[in-house]
């Protein structure tokens, strides 16, 4: 039996901090968040680094995912709000200190923007789409607007830097900004998400090529963000290690608590460093299915967010 000293009427069970109320859509809403932020940086990087035909798969292909997965990402925001008739309101003020309020206005220019990079595209990677399109003769406008597009694409490139890098760090301090929450409130879960959005970025970018030089390149890159992301991880635990007893107690809940096998097994073993020995394999000149480390990734991705949305939602202060 455990015994339990309420020192305030918040802290009943069930009620509050035990209320959960953060569920799948918001775990999957910051996981396709960070991979369209992932996505769209490498795809604005080597289009201003003139890349593109090196790196085409980057550029031109992969970028099909970014407005898919926000898309996605945004209804499933939606259906996870309780009033979402006054989801608009959120547009009619700009609050600075308000992790939400970046995220709402960041979201509500990358996500057409990146509709118009693919729309700039789409003659050269869907040519029969474009065939298609010009039967129409009313539809002979989309010319004009994709010459336009094509003119600006620099423009574009140097907007989509920022605005992914805000979008990929937004989903941490998203959850950082919760200070009721222990396990959330630190300053790690920023650089954090936007170092695993950019892995994920990377994983579904090699999805997509073809080319070794293309393959190569995007793998180192993955094994620099994989470590970099590991080493975060371990300053996290560090800093929570270091902390106060309410601190100590969050950390129980991946170390030794009920997350402890799917973050361990699912996202350290089997997203993290299974995916970076099978790259480093691959780039030391061994046969190895490409498909293998980039699903590996992904996957460990989602189940990062889902561990530390719900096992969040767990953590309390009780002194």
């Amino acid at each position: 039996m455990q015994e339990e000293i309420f020192v305030s009427g918040r802290h009943l069970p069930k009620i509050d901090p035990n209320l959960e109320i953060w569920h799948w859509e918001i775990s999957l809403y910051l996981f396709l968040g960070g991979l369209a932020a992932g996505i769209l940086f490498f795809t604005a990087l080597f289009y201003l680094l003139k890349k593109e035909n090196e790196m085409q798969a980057t550029v031109k292909y992969a970028t099909i995912i970014a407005p898919i997965a926000l898309i996605v990402g945004l209804a499933a925001l939606f259906f996870d709000l309780s009033h979402k008739l006054y989801f608009w309101q959120l547009y009619t003020t700009v609050r600075i200190t308000s992790p939400m309020s970046w995220g709402a206005w960041v979201l509500l220019i990358i996500t057409p923007l990146s509709i118009l990079w693919v729309f700039s595209y789409y003659r050269e990677t869907y040519p029969k789409l474009e065939a298609k399109l010009q039967t129409f003769k009313r539809l002979k406008f989309l010319n004009t607007f994709e010459k336009f597009l094509i003119k600006n694409r620099k423009t574009m490139a140097i907007a989509l830097i920022p605005l992914s890098l805000i979008l990929g760090i937004y989903t941490g301090i998203l959850l950082s900004a919760f200070n009721a929450r222990p396990l959330w409130n630190n300053s790690i879960l920023g650089p954090l998400f936007l170092t695993s959005g950019l892995s994920t970025g990377a994983a579904a970018i090699l999805l997509f090529t073809k080319s070794h030089f293309e393959r190569t390149l995007i793998s180192k890159i993955d094994l620099a963000l994989i470590f970099i992301e590991l080493a975060l991880i371990v300053h996290m635990f560090m800093g929570m290690y270091a902390g106060s007893q309410v601190q100590l107690e969050a950390m129980q809940i991946l170390i030794g608590g009920s997350y402890t096998v799917m973050f361990f097994v699912f996202v350290i073993i089997l997203g993290l460093i299974v995916p970076f020995v099978l790259e480093l394999t691959e780039i030391l000149g061994f046969k190895v299915p490409i498909i293998a480390p980039a699903m590996l990734i992904l996957i460990g991705g989602l189940i990062f967010r889902i561990v530390m949305v719900n096992a969040g939602q767990l953590t309390r202060y009780l002194y």
